[in-house]
């Protein structure tokens, strides 16, 4: 999988891709992450990316040119399959496990757009439309953010860990064997904290696979 992050703030994520299983991800060639500066698609010396809103109102709104080259730069250059572009709104549709499950099976690359301020010009998406490709306007809960590079990596990793070998093992997908929000314990088998004892379930410790696999079923938050 490739992703191409188009942001006005790139140094933003170099800590988080550099660290823990996405560093590895991207070292074994599983998954690529390319960052792209959006003032470097545009003109002039203030290397301008936003503007005033029509109709008045505080706030300022991210231009559609500089995303639109940007865009075209970057899907040329990139996979043989047509990219699927994803713009990070409030207004999105509700990012979930099953939308990340299905992006790493149908495409193998992202572009991901970072929005700012206001957001950006709402002709973006019949622009990317008529470049013959797909928008897909995602949010990654009922709140509001500064802009979309948490979003962006929060879906890279949500993404990621859903293309064979990111995790080492398929069986460590454990949305896949139980759903969820499984509770887990680990060592010690028993707790004590001011005067009081915090216990590991019996049934987590009676070395009955059946019943264990039964107890985390039935303790899921959700599929």
């Amino acid at each position: 999988m490739r992703y191409d992050i188009i942001t006005i703030f790139p140094n933003i994520f170099s800590s988080y891709l550099k660290e823990s299983i996405l560093k590895r991800a991207q070292k074994n060639k599983l998954v690529e992450v390319k960052i792209h500066n959006l003032r470097d698609f545009t003109q002039g010396k203030h290397k301008r990316v936003d503007d005033k809103a029509y109709g008045g109102g505080p706030g300022m709104v991210m231009m559609a040119e500089p995303i639109t080259k940007a865009i075209e730069k970057i899907s040329k250059n990139g996979k043989k399959k047509k990219p699927l572009i994803v713009l990070f709104s409030a207004a999105g549709k509700q990012f979930d496990n099953k939308i990340a499950s299905d992006l790493s099976k149908k495409y193998d690359q992202l572009i991901l757009i970072c929005g700012r301020y206001e957001g950006t010009d709402e002709r973006i998406k019949k622009i990317v439309h008529n470049l013959g490709l797909k928008v897909q306007e995602l949010s990654v809960g009922p709140y509001v953010l500064s802009g979309g590079e948490i979003p962006a990596m929060t879906l890279i990793d949500s993404v990621s860990r859903q293309i064979s070998g990111v995790l080492g093992k398929n069986e460590s997908l454990e949305e896949k064997r139980y759903g969820i929000g499984v509770p887990v314990y680990t060592r010690p088998e028993i707790i004590k904290i001011k005067n009081k004892t915090y216990s590991v379930p019996n049934v987590l410790l009676s070395g009955n696979h059946k019943k264990i696999e039964e107890w985390r079923k039935q303790n899921k938050a959700r599929p």
